[in-house]
């Protein structure tokens, strides 16, 4: 392990620690962002440039919003996405708005954010664990690890995880680390093969047309002085969170916001991005399990059914036969919705593991 990987893992588990001991509040949104990823005929040059033909006729995502959406000032420059795919790999590009582009770190796995980044993060089957962190800055200095769960439910990073085959490029319009001028921006073409997003994916890569996995985009921006010709960031000076899909919450580490990215072997711009029918049940889900932490804070155990929780499914007929049971200090709540064939249910536990079956 490097010399560095104990001061990143320091780093993180300080922040398990931290949200370990902060009741979550509770967030009710709207369903996340969503987008359609065509599958490309051949590979794409990986030079940092996003001018194949394929990434032209890509659409943009939305532009970046605050990570807390909506409630806060539009970011101050602009951050888009795309996405591609195709047998080997998962494609993602990013185009990067800045007037004075910069960054600082080199080494391989060093706490990306403490300079501009960009930072991909995805959920291959949407279960809330097992998920995958990328962060990479302008002088293509990236950061790979694995989340096995969420900061807040205790989860420990996996910094020595690797990615094997990725591959990664930066391309600035304009000068890195020179003040002297007005730069346009910076661009990120990345590769993640399939074979590695497989390993704990749970379930078959490459996607079948019409899979969905749940994906979002960050970029951490830090305010810059200029001081003998060089930047600096001010005394005190705190990051900036642009994100696509909102996490109405300063916490990347929220999957169950997180966007959704559909795959299609369809011409682009000829398939509709289709939302998750399991949405509602999955918001009740979270509900309960953020209520239960709050009453576990105020009460020292788990509340014993729904009821106690003074939560119910009023409101939403598309939700059935909702329950509750506890043991100690492991919960599991569950509700069921009508699918195509049949009730679908979904439960959450204790450690906001999301799992789903037939009802």
């Amino acid at each position: 392990m490097k010399t560095t990987s104990g001061v990143v893992l320091a780093v993180l588990v300080t922040l398990g620690v931290i949200f370990a001991k902060t009741t979550p509040e509770v967030v009710f949104t709207p369903h996340p962002r969503g987008y359609v990823a065509s599958r490309v005929a051949s590979p794409l040059t990986v030079d940092g440039r996003l001018d194949d033909a394929a990434w032209r006729d890509a659409p943009w995502t939305d532009a970046f919003v605050d990570i807390e959406g909506d409630t806060k000032p539009k970011p101050q420059f602009n951050t888009r996405a795309k996405m591609l795919w195709d047998d080997e790999y998962f494609y993602v590009g990013a185009q990067i708005d800045e007037p004075h582009v910069w960054a600082t770190l080199t080494e391989h796995d060093s706490v990306i954010f403490r300079d501009p980044d960009f930072e991909v993060f995805i959920d291959p089957n949407g279960d809330n664990h097992e998920y995958y962190e990328f962060e990479i800055n302008a002088r293509n200095t990236f950061w790979d690890l694995l989340l096995p769960k969420p900061y807040k439910d205790d989860g420990k990073p996996v910094n020595s995880w690797e990615i094997p085959g990725l591959k990664s490029a930066v391309s600035v319009d304009g000068t890195l680390n020179d003040p002297r001028d007005t730069d346009r921006g910076w661009s990120v073409e990345l590769a993640f093969p399939w074979r590695v997003l497989g390993e704990l994916a749970r379930r078959k890569t490459p996607p079948a047309a019409a899979d969905q996995w749940r994906v979002n985009f960050s970029r951490v921006e830090w305010p810059i002085e200029i001081v003998s010709g060089a930047y600096r960031k001010p005394a005190g000076a705190r990051e900036h969170n642009w994100v696509w899909s909102p996490q109405h919450v300063v916490d990347m580490h929220r999957p169950e916001t997180w966007g959704y990215v559909q795959f299609s072997t369809a011409a682009p711009g000829t398939t509709r991005f289709r939302p998750d029918v399991t949405w509602p049940a999955r918001q009740w889900l979270q509900q309960v399990y953020y209520a239960q932490r709050a009453f576990q804070k105020a009460n020292g155990r788990f509340a014993n059914s729904v009821q106690e929780l003074g939560i119910s499914v009023a409101g939403s007929p598309e939700l059935l036969n909702p329950g509750l049971k506890t043991a100690g200090n492991l919960f599991e709540a569950w509700v069921e919705l009508k699918g195509e064939h049949g009730l679908v249910r979904l439960s959450i536990r204790q450690d906001s593991l999301i799992t789903q079956g037939v009802g």
